[in-house]
């Protein structure tokens, strides 16, 4: 069967690359799609982390599956908005 690339797949709202076959079946991207499934999953969630300290720094540790949804690398600049019950941490 002939499969034809498309970049404007839908899955859970968003926007996906992937592959339709003439039959009318998709499949997905499997890296962007489980990016997707994991975004979804901890918008859900409550995460508590744990504040640390180097010298006069103190440090917000950020699970692993933050990090990897909102592709966040070491030394990258983020921005902080203090707002009235606490503050938001926003990729820059």
């Amino acid at each position: 069967m002939a499969m034809e690339r498309r970049d404007d797949l839908r899955f859970n709202e968003h926007a996906i690359s992937g592959w339709v076959c003439v039959c009318g079946e998709k499949y997905y991207d499997p890296g962007k799609a489980q990016e997707i499934l994991l975004r979804h999953k901890l918008q859900k969630e409550v995460l508590r982390v744990t504040l640390g300290r180097i010298k006069s720094n103190l440090i917000l540790r950020v699970p692993k599956d933050v990090e990897t949804v909102l592709h966040l690398k070491k030394g990258e600049k983020v921005i902080i908005k203090v707002e009235r019950k606490g503050f938001t941490v926003i990729p820059s």
